[in-house]
């Protein structure tokens, strides 16, 4: 075992208890044998931001950040990767040299969870959602080969950071409003950004004669399975759910911070672990 100073890290977000993230990141650490290296959940609305950022010192290997957090931290960063200026998101600082260098590890975290899935795109792509979680979705569907989609939002007046993404990207996007778009039988992919009960009206919509993707990614991941992947399930579809895109976007997170390869087995097992103790717990009031 690798035994010397603490090494701190931790994921920010608000609220931020739920955060799964720790038990990847420290399963991944006793995996490699890093015994001196710690990883948290902190409480952290954007406008705690930069003064927790300017409290980490050298301790400090890196962070991850949830929402509300991956576009607050642009101004923020010192050096960042051409993907983090296209997406328009960060989900990672790593402290280095000095400075802060910032990634998006939710890009490549999606292309491995439908691609883990067996999942292909064959045709037009649907994103539910125009957060910074779609405007990844555009960059994962640009990896795949995809030239634009077809977004939902509740009000395309608020879209202008996710077409402005868009244009950097290089991706084709048809704004529609969230659950009333038409002519959705030939979507063959379907990824939702929005929360769990926020996609149900989707779920029900899942038909041969209405909306019948091939694949689907639901970046939820607790509870599980939601009522949007149980539908495309039964409907035959491929179906990548958001503890494969946590566990592969936290995996590249712990090469980047510290530089060793991801013990992806170790990281999936303690996560798994983890999603069934949670599940096996009572709900207030159940």
């Amino acid at each position: 075992m690798t035994v010397g100073p603490i090494t701190r890290a931790a994921v920010l977000g608000s609220p931020i208890a739920h955060s799964l993230s720790p038990v990847l990141h420290t399963a991944a650490y006793q995996a490699i044998g890093l015994a001196g290296w710690s990883y948290e959940a902190i409480e952290c609305g954007e406008a705690r931001l930069g003064d927790l950022l300017g409290s980490c010192g050298p301790d400090w290997a890196g962070l991850s950040l949830t929402m509300p957090l991956k576009r607050a931290v642009l101004p923020l960063l010192d050096h960042a990767e051409p993907l983090v200026g296209e997406v328009g998101g960060a989900n990672t600082v790593v402290f280095a040299g000095g400075a802060r260098h910032g990634y998006n590890t939710d890009v490549p975290g999606m292309i491995a969870a439908l691609a883990e899935a067996g999942a292909a795109l064959t045709g037009p792509a649907l994103i539910l959602g125009g957060g910074a979680t779609a405007c990844a979705a555009l960059a994962a569907l640009r990896g795949l080969g995809a030239d634009g989609a077809t977004v939902a939002v509740r009000n395309p007046a608020t879209a202008g950071a996710l077409l402005a993404a868009a244009s950097r990207l290089g991706m084709r996007v048809r704004l529609t409003a969230f659950g009333q778009e038409q002519h959705a039988r030939d979507t063959q992919l379907v990824i939702s950004t929005v929360p769990a009960l926020a996609a149900d009206i989707y779920a029900k919509r899942i038909h041969p004669s209405a909306l019948a993707p091939s694949a689907i990614l639901d970046v939820v991941y607790h509870p599980w399975p939601t009522r949007l992947a149980a539908a495309a399930r039964q409907a035959g579809a491929v179906v990548a759910g958001g503890f494969e895109l946590l566990l592969h976007q936290a995996a590249r997170q712990v090469e980047l911070m510290t530089g060793k390869d991801a013990p992806l087995p170790a990281m999936r097992n303690a996560g798994l672990a983890e999603l069934e103790r949670r599940a096996a717990v009572p709900r207030p009031g159940s």
